[in-house]
């Protein structure tokens, strides 16, 4: 899931995208670090977050990011979405 925003700190109306998914296969910090480091590699993403508890998986990013290029990330994390 992603949606648009106007960021109004950002000169000129800049947009960003805040994106969520759900990482399942995690049980420990190591994999939230994983996830956390494959997905942040991503051009444009920035502000990783992942709750092991929930496999919570939100970022901001500067462009759209598919959710190919996420999953992708996510099993080379060795983790798939849900």
């Amino acid at each position: 899931m992603s949606t648009w925003r106007d960021d109004p700190g950002e000169a000129g109306g800049a947009r960003s995208e805040r994106s969520a998914y759900v990482v399942t296969g995690m049980t420990c910090m190591h994999c939230v670090s994983s996830v956390t480091e494959e997905v942040g590699a991503i051009d444009g993403v920035r502000d990783v977050a992942v709750d092991l508890a929930s496999g919570a998986l939100t970022f901001e990013s500067d462009e759209p990011v598919s959710r190919e290029a996420v999953d992708a990330a996510v099993r080379e994390a060795g983790y798939a979405l849900a």
